[in-house]
């Protein structure tokens, strides 16, 4: 097994309710990416073929033709949108995680927000279904299952991939550690409003610290905060890749809306989410950007549109196992006895 792995994550946005588009946009990433002598390309939740921020701003009466646009984009797990891109994959010989929005072959509406992990083969690796669609989502996705709480276990080193709010279930989390996790991956949206600017100044202005009085949810500090936690308990390197909203989605969600000022207004005032990448301490890891093909050493990836690198030696995910092993000397198995279901759950057994 190599001892250091270059990740490429993508900090982009797709072509908002376009598959085909957004999956073309996808393989000239991946190839960009292996250019770049990356090991694993990863992008951001459901970046096929969006992510449903409509449901936060504007009301569910409203939605219909936007939750119809949202079917016909979302794709199969099996599907040729998802087979071109292994076929990318096993072509550049590099690993690709990727969120998208899964159609289901059950039933003519139900949507997963789903995430695969594909092999420098082109093969599947892991085919992971959000447990618990959170808040707003729900007005589009099904809840998973546990199938997917699984590590892709590769030359390059045993990867893990958990959906936005997962990463604050600890206990789909501690699935992950117990599978001797080198690399995690969290994946998010570019932004996750909870409340309108305007309700928001009606409460006393956008700059209240506490969410009881009315500020919105810090979704940055909030996903920076997680990840770290993670990292330090598993000892592993993470990536934390968020999508990144683009203009087209902007138009085409404030498009019909009832209160189109106050959707344009939250869509862009909101702050936005951050890719990065964190040592096994949760520290941040130096990552870099490419300028032509010279580096450009930056922290993070927040308004801007690019691919972040970093280089990870995975022997560093030894030494912090000495002071607290969660899964190992430090676990008492005496007290804790965690089970997970890992069945894919069907609808109906014809016999």
């Amino acid at each position: 097994m190599a001892n250091i792995l270059r990740v490429a994550a993508c900090h982009v946005s797709p072509v908002f309710l376009s598959a085909s588009r957004t999956t073309d946009k996808t393989i000239s990433l991946i190839k960009q990416a292996a250019s770049r002598k990356a090991n694993l390309v990863v992008f951001p939740e459901t970046y096929i073929a969006a992510f449903p921020v409509w449901s936060s701003v504007r009301a569910p009466t409203e939605n219909h033709s936007l939750f119809q646009r949202m079917v016909k984009e979302s794709i199969y797990a099996d599907g040729d949108e998802m087979e071109a891109i292994r076929e990318a994959a096993r072509s550049n010989g590099i690993l690709v995680s990727i969120g998208f929005s899964e159609k289901s072959r059950q039933s003519n509406g139900c949507l997963y927000n789903s995430n695969l992990t594909i092999g420098a083969q082109g093969e599947v690796l892991v085919h992971h279904r959000k447990l618990v669609p959170t808040f707003f989502e729900k007005l589009t996705w099904s809840p998973g299952d546990g199938h997917g709480l699984r590590i892709a276990a590769t030359e390059f080193g045993r990867i893990g991939t958990l959906i936005c709010d997962e990463n604050t279930n600890a206990l789909a989390r501690y699935a992950l550690i117990a599978q001797a996790e080198q690399v995690h991956i969290s994946t998010w949206p570019a932004v996750w409003p909870t409340r309108t600017p305007h309700k928001v100044s009606q409460l006393g202005g956008e700059d209240q610290s506490s969410t009881t009085s009315g500020a919105n949810y810090d979704n940055l500090a909030a996903n920076r905060t997680r990840a770290a936690a993670h990292c330090f308990e598993a000892k592993c390197f993470g990536v934390a890749c968020s999508g990144h909203l683009g203009e087209d989605a902007i138009e085409t969600i404030v498009d019909g809306a009832s209160q189109p000022d106050v959707v344009a207004d939250t869509l862009r005032v909101m702050p936005r989410a951050a890719t990065f990448f964190l040592d096994p301490t949760g520290a941040p890891l130096r990552s870099f950007i490419y300028k032509n093909s010279d580096k450009e050493y930056v922290g993070a990836l927040q308004d801007q549109e690019d691919i972040l690198y970093a280089d990870m030696n995975l022997d560093d995910c030894i030494e912090g196992k000495q002071y607290h092993d969660v899964v190992g000397g430090y676990q008492r198995l005496d007290v804790f006895d965690l089970k997970v279901d890992r069945s894919r759950k069907e609808l109906v057994r014809f016999v």
